[in-house]
């Protein structure tokens, strides 16, 4: 495994190890917002994006892709503390210090089983599926995400604790910072990439700033670490469980807390570590596909699904939220030259080093500078050629790209989008083909021969059973399957009901070029198939008879 963290490439290591400080430049604000809108401490999320991004570079399927503390992991855990207090029997007013910590407990414990899930996923070798996500949901899902990272960065020129927006004369340099940042980013590449361009964006308007004393939003005023000392920003290990302080706090309050690990505690964090395991899953496997897309390589999809997995295992050990696979600095990674597993491992231990020593200049940076960033990953991420061919492709794909990309946007939950992508185009692709069945009918000497063309399957059945007319020709019926697939299980109803029918119109019915599964599983109405050893086809059906 290790010996893919190093490529021969020329170069490599010195283009990850300057990407990889870009990404980590990028991560801070990035972590601390998503711990904010969990409602969870700044230093949960911090960890996380160190664990994350270091585990699953080493152990994920996909080199160069970067993995953190995410927007789609800390919306799942809002709803968190709603259902620890709904379970408790809690009121909304009561606002001791032990449900924070109650809280706490139950995220760690969330996210450590969501972790267990994924690595179960990749054991099952589940992470194949993300190929049968059809290209549309792809190009909608990438939309509706490019459109959430823009929207998200507007959250900058709002004041922290108000959540009013700022002065104009500070929204004003903020913009003029992000559009020095983005013009570098732009331009710098076409005379020199020795160096990332967003990362000489992001010094340049460090150092204007400081040079002329601009008032505008620094990335310290985000994270004030000055109250923690150096081992205080280190992740701990800690067994999640809850503390005999909480239980007797709660006790006092007339509330019993079960043990963390009891079944009572389990079922209600499993709801919340399934969807986190799904949302973290999707989420990465679709932006794993989106870089293979870009560089032209193929990153291993149950691999990534364990590498997320043991990110996530571990963060449950170190008082971190967890998270996935983030598709804006990957692509600033990606962007920045950093193709390497060094780059994403770089990236998650100058983000701890930043924090532990490092974290004054850090803080020195304008927000605006990663805003400018940010704005750039939208362009760069943004199908822009899927607004010109919305027009050209069928109306079914359109509609498909469209509405992911609305339904990422308005509800936020990528793996909702994902889904109903797939669902449209799976029932798309199975109308499409329940009209090829059709079938060609010849008289020869009073024997009347129907061979059907198709996948006879649940969508068909109808057009299946319009082929025949038992009341009408005559009194001997050869229906070949030879050019038709029976699918499913609707498709052997489908074929018993059509033999009941002709014994009922009295008339003699033969079923020629059946598999041997599809005879057996016809039951009384496989006396009638003609068996033909040489002939016959052998496929298999979905069919649950057979499990």
């Amino acid at each position: 495994m290790f010996q893919t963290l190093f490529s021969r490439r020329p170069g490599n290591l010195k283009d990850d190890l300057l990407s990889g400080l870009t990404v980590a430049l990028a991560l801070v604000p990035e972590a601390v917002a998503f711990a904010l809108i969990a409602k969870l401490p700044v230093m949960v999320g911090l960890h996380a994006a160190f664990i994350m991004g270091l585990f699953a570079s080493v152990f994920g399927g996909r080199p160069g892709m970067i993995s953190g503390a995410t927007g789609a992991m800390a919306v799942v855990l809002v709803g968190l503390p709603t259902a620890l207090r709904a379970h408790f029997d809690i009121p909304p007013e009561a606002n001791t210090p032990w449900i924070a910590q109650l809280t706490l407990q139950f995220v760690y414990l969330s996210v450590l089983i969501a972790g267990i899930i994924q690595i179960a996923c990749g054991a099952a070798r589940l992470g194949k599926f993300v190929r049968m996500v059809p290209h549309s949901v792809m190009l909608g899902f990438v939309n509706g995400l490019a459109i959430i990272i823009f929207i998200a960065q507007f959250g900058a020129f709002k004041d922290g604790s108000s959540g009013e927006w700022l002065a104009a004369n500070k929204i004003t340099i903020m913009l003029a910072i992000a559009a020095l940042t983005m013009a570098v980013s732009a331009i710098l590449p076409r005379f020199s990439k020795a160096v990332p361009a967003p990362l000489v964006g992001i010094i340049l308007s460090t150092l204007i700033v400081l040079t002329f004393g601009l008032d505008t939003v620094l990335v310290g005023d985000l994270m004030d670490l000055s109250s923690l000392s150096y081992l205080e920003r280190l992740p701990t290990f800690h067994f999640p469980h809850i503390d005999a302080e909480v239980i007797v706090a709660a006790k006092a309050d007339g509330y019993e807390i079960p043990a963390l690990w009891s079944l009572s505690s389990l079922l209600i964090a499993l709801p919340f570590a399934g969807i986190l395991a799904a949302v973290g899953l999707i989420e990465s496997l679709m932006t794993m596909s989106l870089i293979d897309e870009i560089t032209e390589t193929r990153g291993r999809g149950n691999r990534e699904c364990f590498g997320q997995g043991l990110g996530n295992v571990v963060c449950g050990f170190f008082q971190s939220m967890g998270g996935c696979a983030m598709i804006g600095q990957s692509m600033i990674n990606i962007n920045s030259g950093g193709r390497g597993r060094t780059s994403g491992i770089s990236a998650a231990i100058l983000l701890l080093v930043s924090l532990v020593v490092g974290s004054d200049l850090i803080g020195m940076i304008p927000l605006a500078s990663l805003v400018g960033v940010m704005f750039m990953v939208v362009i760069g991420t943004f199908e822009w050629s899927s607004l010109r061919i919305l027009h050209r492709v069928p109306r079914s794909d359109a509609l498909v790209i469209v509405l992911v990309s609305a339904v990422t946007v308005i509800t936020d939950n990528l793996a909702l989008a994902v889904f109903i992508g797939v669902i449209i185009a799976a029932m798309v692709f199975a109308w499409n083909h329940a009209k090829t069945m059709h079938s060609i009918v010849e008289d020869i000497d009073g024997v009347r021969h129907i061979t059907l063309e198709g996948v006879i399957f649940f969508a068909s059945v109808t057009h299946f059973r319009d082929c025949f007319k038992p009341q009408e020709g005559p009194d001997e019926v050869v229906v070949d399957f030879a050019r038709a697939r029976v699918a499913d299980h609707s498709g052997i109803e489908a074929i018993a009901s059509l033999a009941e029918r002709y014994e009922s119109a009295g008339k003699k019915l033969h079923l020629r070029h059946l598999s041997p599964e599809c005879t057996n599983l016809l039951g009384k109405a496989k006396g009638i198939v003609d068996v033909d050893s040489l002939t016959d086809p052998n496929y298999r059906v979905a069919d649950d008879a057979l499990a």
